[in-house]
């Protein structure tokens, strides 16, 4: 596979792993909700579309390299100039 194929490859999977990410922040927040509720079952049919979007989730964070954080850059803190 050519350099540009695989960049645009890895790119689009972490656009899918990134979408994945919140739409499973989504589903929770939606489980939370009908269980406060107390809407049982639908909590547990919910539930089985959080474990296949987990599924998914773990397979496609096998597959992409880890992202560098911006905080692993160094930087440097400006200092206050003193008054004459």
């Amino acid at each position: 596979m050519s350099a540009p194929t695989n960049t645009t490859t890895i790119i689009a999977k972490r656009r899918q792993f990134e979408a994945l990410t919140a739409r499973l922040a989504e589903l929770r927040a939606q489980y939370d909700v009908l269980m406060n509720a107390f809407k049982f079952d639908e909590a547990r049919r919910l539930h089985t579309r959080i474990e296949t979007a987990e599924r998914e989730h773990r397979a496609l964070a096998a597959e992409v390299p880890p992202q560098l954080d911006a905080a692993t850059t160094p930087y440097r803190v400006a200092r206050h100039r003193r008054r004459r």
